[in-house]
């Protein structure tokens, strides 16, 4: 690390090669103000900049994530109203956000771009040190929360965009239950505080309180800052010395994480979440078990929990799984280990239990683990967990997330704590030492030491309880009204003049004066060349092959699609339960626990999907794939074929009891991933109304798909023999040669190969006879409300602009940006209270509007219907448009991993997109007017006339807006 030798300001602290991760490590510490710096020097053009504060709360007011929102509304040096805002709109960055733990916040942002990437950092940094929020109170009004009264006769109401995403986390049954494990387990130090807020305390929080947060916990003596990339590290160091880091003396701040001590006895807790009048109380309890261990400085331990979690609870069959399963408590164990805290702790949760099942959920868990403690665990399971793990730590591919990043947020789970920051990130010693101890009884210590002989416990039951959501509004309701009650008609006069007040400060834009001072780059700046879309195609053994050529580090990423257009209609939701059910049955080779043993000694992991690629060329129709995918060293491609063989031709499906678990596993990970994502289910489920390919995608992946688990589950046990049958029909007419192509993300030499290795799959699968059934579908606006007993709703109006005669055209993406980051994010989050709005529209002609975790729901489809008007009047500065398309290149421009690159270059392939046609919309993009954005109004229009409607959210809110839906129903009924 020569080129720091000239940085008097700061002292090395420690600095070593990492090998793990092919970058040079250097801690530093800021002589003047007592700064922590950590950097990763590395080739990595992804460059990456942090800066976190350990902010322990010391209540559930929420006033970490408060502010973690409100420094990015406005500073010293960049006074307008939402630099963030302005950023995401108007930089190449390829991550921007903030986040909030439960014991520290981080303002993490990253860019290819050097000279974006330095306006970046200057904006962060001054936000946390120096935000607005000194100045206006207004912003802690908006982004935590305020009393909201329209006039003195309105119903006065709590709004915030803090509150209002809380109301929406804490709609989960999981989230209620991971708030209370927290709560339970740390009574005494900050973990049993909510650090999001809850929603029940948020508006105990003062603005003095707030302000005290920031006073107390965001100066540079309480900061961890990271770089990591190729860039010139002194440089850096020398602008944060000199423009901030000079600025402040060291003090003395008491941050630090203080320890729960140890129970000498489990504790156990009761509490309820709730579900809608029409939902069951059966079989709907989660009953878990929760313990802690030790500490996240342990890098042993560290790794070693995590493969404790894949042998003991993920992996198909795993112990203690599959005995709760088999005891019948239970349709669904989930759990793990949950570290980034510094006491991390183990779950085993059984979902869908009944609650009189406690003391045989405990003596079944406690039984399976004293068996493993005491006559050994399985070794090819761990074995294939530390592969799987080692595996995964190595390849470091987080999709459209910087791995540098990763790496930035990993080593704070040491460095936050007081340890080094590179611990985790050297994991290679680790895996090395587990690997050696396996077989020395290593594994079975950890389960006595900490999940059997530790009364460091809790037991915690989470029981439905019918419209409690309901019930704590209608007490909100009641206590804001008596409030109001009591105040005179000058302080109601006074809070309707404050709520008028907070409109107008949010409708006022910032003067152009200070919009300017925000750094952007120009148009000059951005290359023209579109990313290249790699392909091409090939034949190997008569099979069609699309190869990906480019450096994968020695990884191949191999997809074998199958065409589902050989399914009739109703067997096409059962092609979806098989992506669930293959590799979790019996083959006639291996038990479905050694099966998985078996894909993770000798891969990264096999997974199954079912997607749709739509056909540009032809308006309307698509493509639907089953896909088997699988990651291997390029030496190893022969198994990937072996392993996909082994699972699509002798997998054993009349096992009745089996099938039974893994439908009503499915549908309870169905459930969760809709109430996680109920705004993409809502837009799906609206343009499945008019679009084929969204309906295929909604029967396979959405509400439809939910519906038919449901309905599966139900029908199941009467009908268990007709549904196998169904399913192996499916399995018959689907994986054939004929219906068979294969895409492989390799370089030369691991494609080489490939040809021999696909005989290994090819040579097993029948011909087939290459029959068509073609895809039903009858376009109805069915426009329904989806009732579940979330706090808050998820809004999708949706529609066709290319049935209307209108083309796709680059400026659309300019129209994301400005929709979802101006005209929407004004009117849903910052005057309306929504924690998330998003809108686009894509080549096939789709386009939709959505909210996220929105209090509101008439309002918000108001809001859409005024797009048009908003369009055909737009104005701004060229620099504002000049940002839109910056903004635009940007959401083009992510740098992906070699998976992912393969993945896009298939999806082009298949959906008919070449070089002319990215080079057009790049053009389209770059040279995008003000009249161009205008002239789009039109297309919106006919987007918004389509009239497809769909929401999912609060019973009550639906309810009240009925004559908006075609029907409104309960989302979920088991």
């Amino acid at each position: 690390m020569n080129q720091l030798k000239n940085l008097t300001a700061y002292e090395v602290v420690e600095e070593k090669r990492i090998k793990e991760i092919n970058g040079d490590g250097c801690v530093l510490r800021h002589k003047k103000s007592g700064a922590r710096i950590f950097i990763i020097s590395s080739e990595d053009e992804n460059k990456v900049f942090s800066i976190g504060f350990r902010t322990p709360p010391s209540d559930s007011t929420g006033v970490a994530h408060i502010l973690e929102h409100s420094v990015l509304c406005g500073s010293e040096k960049f006074p307008i109203k939402d630099p963030f805002v302005e950023l995401v709109k108007g930089s190449l960055n390829t991550f921007l956000n903030a986040m909030t733990y439960p014991d520290k916040t981080v303002y993490p942002v990253a860019s290819c771009n050097e000279k974006d990437f330095q306006n970046l950092m200057n904006v962060y940094m001054d936000a946390v040190l120096h935000p607005n929020i000194y100045r206006e109170p207004k912003i802690f009004m908006q982004e935590g929360w305020h009393y909201e009264l329209e006039t003195p006769e309105s119903d006065l109401i709590y709004n915030g965009v803090v509150y209002n995403e809380m109301k929406g986390a804490f709609s989960s049954p999981e989230e209620v239950l991971d708030r209370c494990t927290r709560k339970v387990l740390f009574p005494d130090n900050c973990y049993g505080h909510e650090s999001g807020g809850d929603p029940a305390f948020i508006p105990d929080l003062t603005y003095e309180d707030f302000l005290d947060f920031h006073k107390k916990y965001y100066h540079p003596s309480n900061s961890y800052i990271y770089l990591y990339g190729d860039m010139d590290m002194e440089e850096k160091l020398t602008w944060l010395d000199k423009e901030y880091l000079s600025h402040y003396e060291e003090i003395a701040v008491t941050s630090a994480i203080g320890r729960q001590k140890p129970f000498e006895n489990p504790v156990t807790e009761e509490t309820s979440y709730s579900i809608t009048e029409g939902q069951s109380e059966d079989h709907a309890t989660y009953l878990s078990v929760h313990t802690v261990v030790d500490s996240d400085l342990d890098p042993r331990l560290y790794v070693a929990f995590q493969i404790l979690e894949y042998t003991l609870l993920d992996a198909p069959g795993a112990p203690l799984k599959q005995a709760l399963i088999d005891a019948g408590i239970g349709q669904d164990v989930l759990g793990g280990y949950e570290s980034g805290i510094l006491q991390p702790y183990f779950s085993i949760i059984a979902k869908n239990a009944d609650k009189d099942q406690k003391g045989e959920f405990l003596a079944v868990v406690k039984g399976v683990l004293r068996k493993l403690a005491d006559e050994g665990i399985n070794k090819k399971s761990l074995k294939a967990g530390m592969n799987y793990y080692e595996f995964r730590y190595r390849e470091a591919d987080y999709g459209s997330a910087p791995k540098g990043l990763m790496y930035g947020l990993q080593c704070m789970d040491s460095w936050l704590y007081g340890g080094d920051p590179m611990m985790h990130l050297e994991y290679q010693e680790t895996f090395d030492y587990l690997k050696k101890v396996v077989d020395e009884g290593y594994f079975e210590q950890l389960i006595r030491d900490y999940l059997l002989d530790n009364p460091f416990e809790a037991v915690i039951t989470v029981s439905p309880k019918k419209n409690l959501t309901a019930k704590v509004e209608e007490e909100v309701s009641k206590k804001l009204a008596a409030y109001k009650k009591s105040l005179s008609e000058e302080e109601i006069k006074t809070l309707a003049e404050q709520t008028k007040a907070l409109k107008e400060y949010q409708e006022t834009p910032s003067p152009q004066a200070d919009m300017e001072k925000i750094p952007m780059l120009k148009r000059e700046d951005i290359s023209r060349e579109p990313e290249e879309i790699i392909w091409e195609k090939k034949e190997a053994q008569g099979i069609p092959v699309l190869h990906h050529n480019m450096f994968t580090s020695g990884i191949g990423y191999l997809k074998v699609l199958f065409d589902i257009s050989v399914l009739p209609m109703e067997d096409i939701p059962y092609a979806g339960f098989l992506k669930s059910l293959l590799g979790y049955v019996n083959t006639e080779n291996f038990t479905y626990s050694d099966l998985t043993s078996e894909i993770h000694l000798n891969s990264g992991g096999v997974s199954f999907s079912v997607t749709s690629y739509p056909d540009l060329r032809n308006e309307g129709e698509f493509k639907g794939f089953f896909l088997a995918s699988v990651r291997v060293l390029y030496d190893k491609v022969d198994f990937g074929f072996s392993i996909l063989s082994e699972i699509l031709t002798r997998s054993i499906l009349d096992d009745e009891k089996r099938v039974a678990e893994v439908i009503s596993e499915t549908r309870s990970r169905a459930r969760m991933r809709l109430e996680g994502s109920s705004h993409s289910a809502a837009v799906t489920r609206a343009v499945s109304y008019f679009s084929p390919n969204s309906y295929f995608n909604d029967m396979t992946g959405g509400i439809g798909y939910y519906e038919f688990l449901e309905k599966l589950e139900t029908e199941y046990p009467e009908n268990k023999q007709k549904i196998i049958a169904r399913l192996k029909a499916v399995v018959e007419k689907l994986f054939t040669t004929k219906n068979m192509m294969v895409s492989y993300t390799s370089d030369e030499a691991g494609y080489e190969l490939l040809p021999e290795a696909i005989k290994k799959l090819a040579d097993e699968l029948p011909e087939g006879d290459g029959k068509q059934y073609p895809f039903e579908f009858s376009p109805e606006n069915r426009n329904e409300g989806f009732c579940t007993a979330s706090q808050v709703n998820y809004v999708a109006r949706c529609g066709n602009f290319t049935k209307s005669g209108y083309e796709y055209t680059g400026a659309l993406k300019i129209l994301k940006v400005i929709l979802s980051y101006d005209y929407l994010w004004l009117n849903l989050r910052v005057k309306g209270g929504a924690y998330g709005c998003m809108s686009g529209f894509g080549r096939s002609g789709e386009g939709y509007f959505a909210s996220y975790r929105d209090p509101n729901l008439k309002e918000t489809n108001r809001v859409y219907d005024q797009v048009v008007a908003y369009l055909e009047s737009f104005q701004v500065e060229d620099r504002d448009m000049t940002k839109y398309v910056i903004g635009a290149i940007s959401d083009m421009d992510v740098p992906y991993p070699p998976s992912t690159k393969g993945s896009r270059g298939l999806s082009a392939y298949l959906s008919g997109v070449d070089p002319d046609m990215m080079i057009k919309e790049r053009e389209e993009v770059l040279n995008a007017s003000q009249e161009d954005i205008r002239k789009l109004a039109s297309l919106v229009k006919a987007v918004l006339d389509t009239g497809s409607f769909c929401v999912v959210g609060n019973e009550d809110k639906i309810g009240a807006e009925k004559e908006l839906f075609g029907e409104t129903k309960n989302l979920f009924h088991l």
